[in-house]
């Protein structure tokens, strides 16, 4: 016997239905979504994997060295001969005439900042670039401070002529942006070493104004390298040696536990104290490296093993 369907069971079944077709496109919908977000997380982890490639490459060991060769070894050149003829004048300032010095010595920056000045770095590796544009700075101001003070020299020699030049607003500029470019030299051999050896522990710590014992232990060769400019940076030691040459005298120290005898507990003033009592010499990591860094993951920058 035949029912007959009632408006209400039509109700119900419009219902049903239309809660079957909400229910279906509501799961489209999701899947929809759910790609979007999936596509999108995808494509900028992959541009964020770009850009870090990009940035790595930018450092390659081919640039560190040929940047070292062109640009830091000239500048090196001039800074060797600086120091020489300062300490020169020091040793000898009765027989030897400061303004010929002085002469010679602007004669050689300008030498120096057009063998450089034609030279290139990548505009894809911006540190070397600012070290680049820095050492060129460093040099003008050189040249330019030399003439004028030998313009007013007199008849200081000595003691009274090394007052005269710390004092020099010229030459403590010059310093100032050879410091500088120094700092972004080895902020680059860091930035190589992450791209040879991810996950680098450390590179937070080496940006810090101060470092415990504790954390400079963290840190490997390039970033105690890289902090030791900084600090010698900011406190205007412009001076004869390497970084690290005063790296290892740091480590030296700490082994020999001379730090802890004289309740020295972070790194900053070693470094102070290494510096203004003269304990630091050009050729000490040279000579005691395999002691202390025979392991270490370096670019093949001839100042770390000639």
């Amino acid at each position: 016997m035949n029912k007959k369907l009632t408006l209400a069971d039509y109700l119900l079944t419009l219902l049903i239905l239309f809660i079957l077709v909400g229910a279906l496109g509501a799961f489209f919908y999701g899947v929809k979504v759910g790609k979007d977000k999936t596509t999108d997380k995808y494509e900028r982890l992959m541009a964020e994997k770009t850009e870090m490639a990009k940035d790595l490459t930018a450092y390659h060991q081919q640039y560190l060295v040929s940047f070292y060769h062109t640009i830091y070894l000239p500048y090196r050149d001039f800074q060797k001969k600086w120091f020489e003829r300062i300490e020169t004048l020091d040793l000898h300032s009765g027989s030897i005439d400061a303004k010929d010095v002085f002469k010679e010595l602007g004669k050689l920056a300008d030498e120096k900042l057009v063998e450089i000045k034609s030279m290139s770095m990548p505009v894809s590796s911006p540190l070397l670039q600012e070290a680049h544009e820095n050492y060129l700075k460093s040099l003008k101001l050189f040249s330019e401070s030399a003439d004028r003070f030998r313009s007013r020299i007199g008849s200081l020699n000595g003691e009274e002529l090394n007052a005269a030049l710390r004092k020099d607003a010229y030459f403590t500029e010059a310093q100032k942006f050879g410091l500088t470019a120094q700092s972004s030299y080895y902020a680059s051999i860091v930035r190589w070493n992450e791209s040879v050896q991810l996950n680098l522990v450390g590179k937070e710590l080496s940006q810090q104004d101060d470092l415990s014992i504790q954390e400079w232990g963290q840190l490997n060769f390039n970033l105690k390298n890289q902090y030791v400019s900084l600090v010698m940076e900011s406190n205007h030691y412009y001076k004869g040696y390497y970084p690290q040459d005063l790296t290892i005298r740091i480590d030296e120290l700490l082994l020999e536990g001379q730090a802890d005898r004289m309740k020295i507990t972070s790194i900053r003033p070693i470094i102070e104290m290494l510096v203004e009592t003269d304990a630091v010499r050009s050729g000490d990591y040279l000579k005691r490296k395999q002691k202390f860094y025979r392991n270490e993951t370096l670019p093949q920058l001839p100042f770390f093993f000639e």
